[in-house]
């Protein structure tokens, strides 16, 4: 395993971590989520894994694109973020923020898995 690739995986595990916090903080209504440091250091990390993503693609050479399992893991990405949005920005009302938290969870399971077995359909 690539020095890149343990840096990256790494990056996962701490984004998914504070998400996961986040959440659980969101669903408590803590004063926490209103601290500077908790709404800054996702984007520290979150920055640190696109552009560990971004190594890794170079390094396999950018027609790994072209692959399904790693255009699916791009696109349910793209669902994560975008649950990810709703479950954290207090617009949305706490049902609707818990369950979009809840689907980002299964999203990023799912993201995991197509990671692991480099198939589009891990679960079938």
């Amino acid at each position: 395993m690539t020095l890149v690739k343990i840096i990256h995986m790494s990056f996962v595990l701490l984004s998914i971590s504070g998400f996961f916090a986040r959440g659980v903080l969101m669903i408590r209504d803590s004063a926490l989520l209103q601290r500077r440091w908790v709404k800054t250091v996702p984007h520290f990390v979150d920055t640190g894994l696109l552009l560990s993503a971004i190594i890794l693609a170079s390094q396999w050479g950018f027609a790994a694109l072209e692959m399904p399992w790693l255009q699916a893991k791009i696109g349910a990405l793209l669902v994560y973020i975008l649950l990810g949005v709703v479950a954290i920005r207090p617009l949305f009302g706490k049902p609707v923020r818990i369950t979009a938290w809840l689907a980002a969870m299964l999203t990023f399971a799912y993201i995991v898995s197509v990671a692991i077995t480099k198939n589009p359909l891990p679960f079938a």
